[in-house]
């Protein structure tokens, strides 16, 4: 297997797996004889790509995130790399197609990322699978997610930095959550606002 240049760091991960090797498929014959620099976590050395993706979706929490990407918003790496890190079972990109994926830190290689045309297309597919959308913005009327978290199951929509939640993503969610704030700034980082919704979700419904 091929790694892309900003995956291999030679101060990261482990060298050559010591004989005998594991007797099982997961493990990369390559990796297991050259080492491992991915950016993956320590339970994932040496194993292929095809095998950490599929362990992911298989023990992936029950939420998904969607942001909005109207005006080709730079924070879209971000939330996919701390939707991998919470255990987030899909990104969901509402609006333009393209994105910045360096932010992502090859993170998106190993989630399900879909595409939305607009937010019609989101509903429908939440629908399908029977999923809430939550929306997540400072808003009048919005309550703390902190007194009330997201459901199990859902989706946390976000909206992109500056404008937040469009009218249309406004009207689509059966909730508008809010990060409590104590300064003076009127709102935080999009980035930085997914990864407190996704903390308070695993609070909520994750131990250990």
């Amino acid at each position: 297997m091929r790694m892309r240049r900003d995956e291999r760091d030679a101060d990261v991960g482990v060298g050559p797996h010591p004989r005998p090797w594991p007797d099982d498929d997961r493990y990369d014959p390559v990796l297991l004889a050259e080492g491992d620099r991915r950016n993956v976590a320590d339970r994932y050395r040496w194993w292929r790509h095809e095998a950490i993706v599929a362990d992911l979706a298989a023990t992936a929490n029950p939420f998904h995130v969607a942001i909005e990407n109207w005006r080709q918003d730079g924070n879209i790496g971000t939330v996919v790399r701390t939707a991998n890190a919470f255990g987030a079972a899909g990104v969901h990109i509402v609006g333009r197609r393209s994105w910045n994926r360096r932010g992502a830190m090859v993170t998106d290689r190993y989630l399900d990322i879909r595409h939305h045309d607009d937010t019609d297309a989101l509903v429908a597919w939440a629908a399908g699978e029977g999923l809430p959308l939550i929306g997540i913005d400072n808003l009048p009327g919005s309550v703390s997610i902190f007194d009330h978290p997201p459901p199990e199951r859902a989706v946390l929509v976000m909206g992109q930095e500056g404008p937040g939640l469009t009218p249309a993503a406004k009207a689509a969610v059966d909730v508008i959550l809010h990060i409590p704030q104590f300064g003076s700034t009127r709102s935080i980082n999009a980035g930085v606002a997914s990864g407190i919704a996704m903390a308070a979700w695993v609070r909520a419904h994750r131990t250990g």
